[in-house]
């Protein structure tokens, strides 16, 4: 009998991200076998076991796993829908595949571009996005004007944000018009590249992730997709 965590199972299955699947366990939404699940770790048999998420069935057989780099435009939300009737990031994928259960690997803010990862694969979702295995991110970072090396200083330092200091981050100048900074971080707070610059009283008028870990952006335009292939993934695993 192969059983699972049921929280591990939906994940792993592609039924949704690990925050998504928990919210719906503590809202009462996944059923197994009829009854309401009343714990993360509650073992189900991923042959026998009738699970549903809101009153619909789900398989927690996977479908082939797919991993898929987009370089997200400005005005697409990194969501799988929209309350506000925006474009999603997989509203703007290739129709072939739409009918997979993909999901963003982390978040972009709707004003940023560049690089994020959609795929089926909770576990390698989790990998991603976990802190602990410290994953670098690289953005390139616009603002009207040259910050001082203090200011750089202090960056690279780390700086107070609202839910805790910042890790050490990597700044170097560069000049790739509008873009005039990169930035090297392994946190992934919410809006944190912004944050980091406000905090200096800087605003950023754009900004764009073009790596993360050892997988680059590329020459990727804005709103493509490519599908990774398994070389890449296990490479970026590494």
């Amino acid at each position: 009998m192969a059983t699972k965590p049921l929280i591990k199972a939906l994940t792993e299955a592609g039924i949704g991200s690990r925050r998504r699947m928990t919210d719906a366990i503590k809202q009462g939404k996944v059923k197994v076998n009829g009854a309401a699940a009343e714990s993360f770790n509650h073992l189900v048999d991923l042959a026998k076991d009738h699970i549903q998420l809101n009153g619909q069935d789900v398989s927690l057989q996977p479908d082939t796993v797919i991993c898929l780099l987009l370089n997200k435009p400005v005005g697409v939300v990194s969501t799988t829908s929209d309350e506000k009737g925006r474009g999603t990031v997989l509203s703007i994928l290739p129709d072939n595949y739409r009918r997979h259960r993909l999901y963003p690997v982390g978040r972009l803010d709707i004003d940023t571009t560049g690089l994020l990862l959609l795929t089926n694969d909770g576990a390698l979702t989790y990998r991603l996005t976990h802190p602990k295995f410290e994953y670098e991110k690289e953005y390139l970072v616009a603002i009207k004007s040259k910050m001082t090396i203090q200011e750089i200083q202090q960056l690279q330092r780390g700086v107070p944000l609202e839910d805790g200091m910042s890790y050490p981050a990597k700044i170097r100048e560069i000049s790739q018009p509008p873009f005039n900074y990169s930035v090297i971080i392994h946190e992934g707070k919410k809006r944190q590249v912004r944050r980091m610059f406000e905090y200096l009283r800087y605003h950023v008028t754009a900004l764009k992730r073009i790596r993360l870990g050892n997988l680059t952006l590329g020459n990727l335009k804005e709103g493509e997709v490519r599908r990774l292939t398994t070389k890449e993934i296990s490479a970026l695993l590494r």
